[in-house]
């Protein structure tokens, strides 16, 4: 338990005694690549090597320093054009008139470990006196760099604490917009989040919804990466799969590029870094991998050292953002002669190295590149570093209170902090144009170049700008491509199509493929009844009430209105009959009338016979009302006039079989019967009974009246015009007050079938009405049964059938003995017989 009172009291007396602590290197120094004294030091973190060597660990002697080879070229340029920019600005005396800036760069081989290594040399002096006293101040007023996010995370925290200003040129990672994490952070570059973005909203505007995603397994990788896919959901692409590996991972490497030889998807998002691209672009080449559209990020898409006759056939048409290339006036031939001459260590030696002298070993790789110039006009981070350089030259500015003619107060101590807080306030204009400012994250503002690898018609290759990408505009002008302009992969003028599942014509709906990404989905065609008149619609659209879709299901069109019309077929052949049971009952009535005064029309009561075929007339052109377009007044004149002249027709048969029973009944010894049923009495029933069926018609036309109707309910692709019956009690107290009759007349008939006569009229009678019932009674189910016009046809049917029975029951008899057997009308043969056949 001792223990933490002992070391309280230890961490007191170290507290106490910090300021007396002598400053002590521990291990060798590390010194700068490239480095010059000044009143105002600028340091420079920078991927000049991009592979590391590690001395062997074996724990008998002191590490070695890493040593480092195979140079960056285009980390490289960068430190050359921040040197370039320093020494433009200490030649100028409107800037810092009076103040020289000084350098130090240090490379950091693109590791992890050299990165934290030059990144606390460059905060720290490089040698230290015996008597030096630790006083926590940095020689250092800023850092430009690192190159790859990645790195410049681990920069930033690590000066973090001291409040160092970074300011990196090509550091993207959205991750480093968080000013609680990274306080003393700023950027001449925009945020990964817009290239992010940018590259979703291209991909929508090229109609690519089906896309493969490989990105590096690092801070910069990792981060696009993300926001681009929850971009690319928002916008409805769907990616097929997500990979990622880092330079150091052959075998995820390998995973990679199996994945993308079995998927499916045409387009492949690359969010790689600049290393891991090459890497790639290797083993793409060496397996043969082509046809693929590959769409890149500012990292790779413009690196000139990529783009060579090997590769090309892969990444022919490669399409990406890259950061605006702006030229810097007299780089070029600062890169060809001034910096070899007076910059370059090897060349001309200057700085205190008390302990080490400059080895020039270190220097072989870049002197190889001495007489080399063709990139220059390639690296577009150039102008991002000039821009940096001069933004630290300008919070100077402020700070020291400078003035072009009086010069800067040199004797004004400036703490990194203090350059922090003049960096978020700069606000100028380099000579290219640019305004050079940072937002409140800061980072520069997103304007990106659209390019597309090509080959010249000379076999050369380039970057040919195809568009662009400015944040700053309203979101409908960002991006604007030239697709003209665009070679696509494989050197076809023709976009490639990238899609899980082809388009759903105009009339399908997409259904998504269960366990499958949105993108993917079946096209089902659209029930009937509804339509999608647009290309890919999720879901169809019903048809409003008096309309349906069409074959095509692309288009709502009217139904079809269906009603028993006098022109098709059905209808010709129904007036037909109906005109045909006229024509013969006219003929039977000529007959009658001709014949009047014959025994067979006189003894079978001819007044009612003649009433009986003028309501039979009735009951075959009352069919005709049915026929045709329904109207308010033809579906109330249909019913109340078939209705009412099936009555007339019953009461008529009713009479005349009343009139037989009351005959023979007349025949009895002291029965006077007949007088009570004379020609008068008949009329009078025949009356009666009519007039309560027209009662009854009165009241359902005056209650509930029958009305035509548009039935969509029958039928979903048509419309039934129909009548309406109104009132439903109405109809059936219609035909229930017929069948009463009617079942009356055929009990009358039917006790009267043998009653003694040459000639009795009941037993036709009875055949009439038994066929009448019989054909009510089928045509009730039938009636309800029936869908649309062939209700009415029904209708029709059974008025026309009972009609028929009728008049050939009643009066086919009697025409056939009036017309061939005319000895039989005679008044001997009617009272010769006194015994008949019964039925």
């Amino acid at each position: 338990m001792l223990i933490f009172p002992y070391t309280f009291l230890l961490f007191i007396h170290f507290n106490a005694n910090a300021e007396n602590t002598l400053c002590q290197m521990m291990g060798d120094t590390k010194y700068p690549l490239l480095s010059k004294d000044g009143d105002i030091t600028i340091g420079g973190v920078f991927a000049i090597n991009k592979r590391e060597m590690l001395p062997s660990f074996e724990f008998t002697k002191r590490p070695q320093l890493l040593s480092c080879s195979s140079v960056n070229l285009r980390d490289f340029r960068l430190a050359q054009i921040m040197i370039f920019t320093i020494e433009e600005i200490n030649r100028s005396g409107t800037l810092l008139p009076n103040v020289s800036i000084g350098y130090r760069i240090y490379d950091t081989c693109g590791s992890r470990l050299s990165s934290m290594s030059a990144t606390m040399a460059v905060m720290n002096d490089q040698e230290f006196a015996i008597l030096d006293k630790c006083n926590g101040k940095t020689p250092i007023h800023a850092i430009i760099g690192e190159s790859e996010s990645s790195a410049t995370v681990i920069l930033s925290r690590t000066t973090g604490p001291f409040k160092i200003p970074v300011i990196s040129p090509s550091a993207t990672c959205e991750c480093l917009s968080n000013r609680k994490d990274y306080p003393s952070f700023f950027r001449t570059i925009a945020s990964d989040y817009h290239q992010s973005r940018a590259l979703a909203l291209m991909v929508k505007h090229l109609g690519w919804s089906w896309v493969g995603a490989v990105n590096s397994d690092t801070d910069y990788g990792n981060n696009g990466m993300s926001i681009f896919l929850k971009i690319a959901q928002e916008e409805g692409i769907c990616v097929e799969y997500t990979v990622k590996f880092y330079r150091t991972e052959p075998e995820k490497l390998q995973k990679v590029v199996n994945t993308i030889k079995k998927g499916t998807a045409k387009v492949i998002v690359a969010f790689i870094s600049f290393v891991e691209m090459g890497l790639l672009i290797d083993q793409l080449s060496i397996q043969n991998i082509t046809g693929l559209q590959l769409v890149g990020v500012e990292a790779w898409i413009t690196s000139k050292i990529y783009i060579t006759p090997n590769s090309f056939h892969v990444m022919g048409g490669s399409l990406g953002f890259a950061v605006r290339k702006i030229d810097i006036e007299g780089f070029l031939e600062y890169v060809i002669k001034a910096f070899w001459n007076t910059a370059f260590p090897c060349s001309e030696r200057y700085g205190n190295y008390s302990q080490k002298a400059v080895s020039c070993s270190r220097y072989q790789d870049l002197l190889a590149l001495k007489n080399y110039s063709e990139d220059v006009l390639e690296q577009r981070y150039a102008s991002n570093v000039y821009k940096a350089v001069y933004a630290v030259a300008n919070s100077l500015h402020s700070l020291l209170k400078c003035k072009e003619k009086e010069g800067c107060d040199k004797g004004l101590t400036i703490q990194p902090q203090q350059v922090v807080e003049a960096l978020k306030k700069v606000n100028f204009s380099i000579k290219m144009g640019d305004r050079v400012w940072f937002d409140s994250t800061g980072g520069a503002v997103a304007q990106y170049e659209v390019v597309n690898w090509q080959q010249d018609s000379d076999g050369s290759f380039q970057f040919k700008a195809v568009g662009y990408y400015d944040a700053s505009l309203p979101p409908d002008k960002r991006l604007v491509l030239n697709l003209k302009n665009i070679i696509w992969a494989g050197g076809h003028l023709q976009k490639p199509r990238s899609v899980c599942s082809e388009s759903c014509p105009p009339g399908t709906r997409k259904a998504v493929q269960k366990g499958r990404p949105v993108c993917c989905y079946d096209c089902i065609l659209c029930a009937d009844g509804e339509i999608s008149n647009e290309t890919d619609s999720n879901n169809c659209m019903q048809c409003p009430g008096e309309f349906w879709s069409n074959a095509e299901k692309n288009k709502c069109v009217l139904k079809t209105v269906e009603f028993l019309s006098f022109t098709e077929v059905m209808g010709i052949v129904l007036v037909f009959f109906s005109l045909f049971g006229v024509g013969i009952t006219v003929l039977v009535t000529g007959l009658f009338y001709s014949k009047k005064d014959t025994p067979i029309v006189k003894a079978n009561n001819s007044e009612l016979s003649f009433l009986l075929l003028f309501s039979l007339t009735l009951c075959f052109l009352c069919s005709l009302t049915f026929i045709g377009r329904p109207t308010e007044w033809s579906c109330m004149l249909r019913h109340t006039a078939f209705g009412i002249t099936f009555v007339l027709c019953i009461s008529c048969v009713l009479g005349k079989t009343l009139v037989v029973l009351m005959a023979f009944k007349a025949t009895l010894p002291g029965s006077n019967v007949m007088k009570w049923f004379g020609p008068v009495q008949q009329r009078l029933s025949v009356l009666a009974f009519t007039l309560i069926q027209v009662l009854i018609c009165v009241l359902w036309l005056t209650i509930s009246p029958p009305f035509p109707y548009k039935n969509m309910k029958y039928y979903k692709e048509k419309i039934i015009l129909e009548c309406n019956l109104g009132s439903t009690v109405g109809f059936w107290a219609v035909l229930g007050y017929i069948s009463v009759l009617a079942l009356l007349c055929f009990i009358l008939a039917f006790l009267a079938r043998k009653l003694p006569d040459n000639f009795n009229e009941a037993k036709f009678i009875t055949f009439s009405m038994l066929i009448f019932c019989a054909v009510w009674i089928t045509f009730i189910p039938a009636y309800v049964s029936s869908p649309g016009k062939f209700t009415v046809a029904v209708e029709i049917f059974a008025i026309l059938a009972s009609s028929f029975g009728l008049l050939l029951c009643i009066f086919a008899p009697k025409c056939y003995i009036i017309l061939f057997k005319p000895e039989q009308n005679t008044k001997q043969h009617l009272m010769g017989k006194t015994q008949t056949k019964s039925y």
